[in-house]
């Protein structure tokens, strides 16, 4: 009876006290929540905010969403018309989250070196500065090894990793004497594994998150921040544009690209990355994410799994 009569009192004292730690955590979790969304906004409004390969897929969508945060555009691409429309369409947007700018638009051609550094002095003139650079363009490859012209390999190079990494070398000065800068690298979920008959493209997203690894550590006593973003498959063109063994144009949407996420829903998810200041950042499914673990924890499973597709996709395409 004195045994019941002590766990009745130790269970009240026990739910009176856990409710309120309870509750006090979850305040405090929202509290944080809140000043962390508020620190965001303020970050990224009135940041001058470079992305390149604006005028299509994730980068026209990042180019509606930094727009809309309140960020100073500088839109890249090699059409100069659908940068035009694309800075009519932001410059004539409306939101309710506050004051917008006009964008400010650059011409020029990744794969060009020589107008790297033409494009970089452009790009400064438009603010004075760069708060944020996004690099974001890029080009896929669809084909077997054995088959594939070395140009078609150095093509998504040029593309992929040496035109990214020129333009962070061009402005990285300025941003290195403000003291004050952000670098944003997106690469792809195969930049960590590589997949059967993507070995160009899978090898230019190595390097990407290689080199952008590197400056992160580098760039730290300069307060640079670096964010490397692996997203998994996206419902864009990628896979239409992609160069192919001989270099020719891979003209269909595949099956996992039209399977994958919107780019208006990636493009939110890379706002909150870059406004949370996140070093790297994984923006997939749980299976390509486990896959990444399981090539670092497993890796012969992880390459017996992946000859097994790599024979099944050649049967497949072979019958």
């Amino acid at each position: 009876m004195v045994w019941s009569s002590r766990k009745r009192v130790m269970d009240l004292v026990t739910q009176t006290a856990i409710l309120p730690l309870l509750f006090g955590c979850l305040g405090l979790f929202s509290l944080f929540r809140v000043l962390q969304r508020i620190r965001s906004r303020a970050y990224l409004r009135n940041a001058v905010v470079v992305v390149t390969g604006a005028t299509s897929g994730l980068g026209r969508e990042c180019a509606r969403v930094f727009h809309a945060a309140g960020a100073k555009l500088v839109l890249c691409g090699r059409n100069v018309e659908a940068l035009e429309v694309l800075t009519r369409e932001l410059a004539g947007s409306r939101t309710s989250q506050g004051q917008t700018h006009k964008p400010c638009m650059v011409t020029f051609d990744l794969t060009d070196p020589g107008a790297i550094p033409v494009a970089a002095a452009e790009i400064l003139q438009c603010f004075g500065y760069v708060d944020i650079l996004i690099n974001n363009a890029g080009i896929s490859y669809r084909g077997i090894i054995n088959d594939t012209l070395v140009d078609v390999d150095r093509r998504v190079m040029e593309i992929n990793y040496f035109g990214p990494v020129a333009l962070t070398k061009a402005l990285l000065p300025s941003m290195v004497k403000r003291k004050r800068g952000h670098i944003v690298a997106i690469s792809s979920v195969q930049g960590k594994i590589s997949i059967p008959f993507r070995s160009a493209y899978a090898a230019s997203k190595h390097a990407t998150q290689a080199f952008f690894d590197c400056l992160r550590a580098e760039m730290e006593q300069d307060n640079i921040e670096v964010t490397v973003i692996s997203p998994g498959y996206i419902y864009t063109n990628l896979s239409v544009n992609a160069v192919t063994a001989d270099g020719s144009r891979y003209g269909a949407l595949d099956k996992n690209t039209a399977q994958g996420r919107s780019p208006a829903e990636v493009a939110q998810d890379v706002l909150a990355v870059v406004g949370k200041k996140k070093k790297d950042v994984l923006l997939t499914d749980l299976l390509p994410s486990m896959a990444v673990y399981l090539r670092t924890l497993a890796p012969g499973i992880f390459f017996r799994i992946m000859a097994s597709r790599a024979r099944r996709e050649r049967k497949s395409k072979n019958s």
